[in-house]
């Protein structure tokens, strides 16, 4: 997709929301907006997502497309199934299939004991994990991330940082919105902020996330073929730092959200990489510490000699 000199304004006296945006928006790369509040982000995710128009300029290409609003609107007459299995069907997907897929991720995000729940009477954490699957759903060439991990459970945050980066390891693209700086920390492709209408480079913001801290990351030890180089057939999930490791191996660390979806690029390659040890270090720079997700934790827990670690193939 891309954006060549997109405006918009909600009105022909009203202010600029956005004005003159150049952005390319390539397959398989994970874009981060950042901006204080009221700068016109959302508008811009909007935009990207199809929900709006632009003003001004125009926008080419669109891909398949999922969207993850700052507010869900909870006060549908549907159960929580009921509204994923539409939804499904809306996008194309038979019935009995949409049923399926809305189950699986509804069981994926723990909410599966809700599946029957009006969405009017569910919590606010469990109506945005709802948000989050309709998105999921089909399997979207672009997913459009506003604020999606606001109200999630430590869980859940974690399993959707998973998700993301498995959407781009599939050759997805993904572009999102948060306000916590750790989120992803290290892993987009290219930041971009908004400021007075305008969409920055990501440079512009450079100091502010250096002083950020760099989230978990896992460091796995894989031995492959004599000769072989990781990555040799095609970009990483990840992009993760490669040294030598002890004994011959390989030494790769990445993002922990990518972890699980390296882990799997490693162990489908053809031939496979044995996988000798996989470790967490714990999050760099700054002052604060946030907890290790589910990801970074079940990493930490496993160092795994001369055993082929079992990543997760959903």
């Amino acid at each position: 997709m891309r954006l060549d000199g997109v405006g918009r304004r909600y009105g022909m006296r009203e202010p600029w929301v956005l004005r003159d945006v150049q952005l390319d928006v390539p397959v398989g790369a994970l874009l981060r907006i950042e901006g204080t509040n009221g700068s016109g982000k959302s508008t811009l995710l909007r935009l990207l997502a199809g929900i709006d128009r632009p003003t001004a300029g125009r926008i080419t290409g669109r891909p398949r497309t999922a969207y993850v609003p700052e507010r869900f609107p909870a006060a549908l007459p549907f159960t929580a199934a009921g509204y994923l299995t539409h939804l499904g069907r809306v996008h194309g997907l038979r019935t009995p299939q949409a049923a399926r897929r809305a189950a699986e991720w509804l069981e994926r995000f723990g909410a599966a004991g809700h599946a029957h729940t009006p969405l009017a009477e569910l919590s606010k954490g469990t109506s945005q994990k709802v948000a989050v699957a309709q998105a999921l759903l089909v399997e979207p060439e672009l997913l459009v991330l506003d604020e999606a991990w606001t109200g999630l459970d430590r869980a859940a945050r974690g399993l959707l940082d998973r998700v993301v980066a498995e959407r781009v390891a599939g050759g997805g693209t993904v572009v999102f919105v948060d306000h916590d700086p750790r989120r992803l920390a290290g892993a987009a492709d290219s930041v971009h902020r908004v400021a007075d209408g305008l969409l920055l480079p990501g440079e512009d913001g450079a100091e502010e996330r250096r002083a950020a801290p760099v989230g978990p990351r896992v460091v796995i030890e894989a031995e492959g073929p004599p000769g072989s180089v990781p990555g040799s057939a095609g970009p990483l999930p990840g992009a993760p730092d490669i040294v030598p490791g002890p004994g011959g191996t390989t030494r790769l660390t990445v993002p922990a959200a990518h972890s699980d979806a390296l882990l799997r690029a490693l162990l489908t390659a053809q031939p496979p990489w044995h996988i000798r040890a996989v470790t967490a270090t714990a999050p760099t720079q700054g002052t604060a510490h946030q907890p290790p997700d589910d990801t970074s934790r079940a990493a930490q827990q496993a160092t795994l000699q001369d055993t082929p670690y079992e990543a997760p193939l959903s």
